[in-house]
């Protein structure tokens, strides 16, 4: 039977027709195997019209399409003043299972990182590789996981914002900043890799927690489609935190970075993830990884080259409540911006990667589709150099 294939696109109008157009038909089991984004059937097992969604990497059933995603489910940026007390209950507005916080007011604070996996009170910290997991002792730290607040203590790890000694130096009321991702809640179990890994996946917004004993292998994501970016840190030992690129988000190599550190790229032989699978780090010992892929209107993770110009604005397609950049092809520090702990129109300042208190600048504007860099200093805009950046809405 001879095929034609249509060069133009046509309205083919069945409305004087009183037949019907049939789908192809057949159980998920006999589900295409590569399908092309917008690919429909009738699912037999299911009895429902079904779709591709390349964006999700998934087949959707029509008569439950998903609903639009809402950033501020997904995603909170908030700063409070400590007050010393343990047992304290910040509203983040949603299920918070990965809490970053930084004090922004005291120098020699570190960045830590409580998620839902590894439980209350465990913490490790950015700004430091040859640091292990801490256990910051009961009612400090991020002592419970709610479903719209987290529970905090009293000067967990010196840094959460207690009203009283913090490194040893009175600080008054320290100044925080929280930043709250919402992943899959509790832990499943995930057997896609050849290592058992726990999961707690948020697909439809592009994020998952991974916890893994390091092995030889392939260790499932539970993110249902390719990351962009994979934040690995050893829990059991010292050992840098290694933030993998896979091919295709900046170039054509599997890149990493050191998120404790201001150097620049290099290039893993690993095999690149797959939509299910990642290879790990291959030492043995307890690691936990977070995964993030962009999102339409919700996150983006994109590169841009720098033109040392003041003025550089980058679009992201919405207006970003949170900016990470780092310098990709040169050395440069990991910058947080957001839209809380501003001046003006202007972020101010932390680095991922130090213990530096805020500091305030005119260095990144937040603007309604993107940001604008309004400096040329060469770790955030250095002329033809490429840099790298993380952006989420609220």
């Amino acid at each position: 039977m001879a095929i034609t294939k249509i060069e133009v696109p046509e309205l083919f109008d069945f409305g004087s027709d009183n037949s019907a157009f049939k789908l192809p038909t057949g159980t998920t089991a006999e589900r295409p195997t590569s399908p092309s984004n917008g690919e429909m059937r009738f699912n037999t097992t299911t009895g429902y019209v079904e779709y591709y969604d390349t964006t999700d990497a998934q087949w959707w059933e029509i008569d439950y399409a998903p609903d639009p995603l809402v950033p501020s489910d997904n995603f909170n940026n908030l700063i409070y003043t400590g007050d010393g007390t343990t047992g304290r209950v910040i509203t983040t507005g949603l299920a918070a299972d990965l809490v970053i916080i930084k004090n922004r007011s005291t120098a020699q604070q570190d960045w830590i990182w409580f998620d839902i996996i590894r439980g209350p009170s465990e913490y490790i910290r950015s700004n430091r590789g040859n640091s292990p997991q801490y256990y910051a002792g009961s009612g400090q730290g991020v002592s419970a996981f709610g479903s719209t607040t987290v529970t905090i203590g009293d000067n967990a790890a010196g840094n959460l914002g207690a009203n009283g000694s913090v490194g040893g130096t009175y600080s008054g009321a320290a100044l925080q900043v929280m930043y709250s991702f919402k992943g899959g809640g509790a832990a499943v179990s995930n057997t896609d890799g050849t290592i058992t890994s726990q999961v707690s996946a948020n697909t439809a917004a592009g994020f998952s927690i991974i916890s893994y004993t390091g092995a030889s292998g392939t260790v499932g994501s539970g993110l249902n489609a390719i990351p962009e970016i994979i934040i690995q840190k050893k829990t059991s030992a010292n050992e840098d935190w290694y933030v993998y690129f896979p091919p295709g988000v900046i170039d054509s190599n599997y890149n990493y970075l050191v998120l404790n550190s201001t150097a620049a790229s290099g290039t893993t032989g690993s095999t690149p993830p797959t939509t299910t699978t990642f290879n790990p780090v291959s030492s043995s010992g307890n690691y936990i990884a977070y995964a993030f892929r962009s999102v339409a209107g919700y996150s983006k993770i994109g590169t841009y080259t720098g033109n040392g110009v003041s003025g550089n604005a980058i679009a992201t397609g919405f207006e970003p409540a949170f900016v990470m950049i780092k310098a990709f092809s040169v050395s440069g520090a990991w910058y947080v911006f957001d839209n809380k702990r501003t001046t003006g129109v202007y972020s101010n300042q932390l680095m991922m990667n130090s213990i530096n208190a805020e500091t305030t600048n005119t260095y990144v504007e937040l603007t309604s589709t993107g940001f604008t860099l309004n400096t040329t200093a060469s770790d955030l805009n250095n002329n033809g150099a490429t840099f790298i950046y993380m952006a989420f809405a609220i």
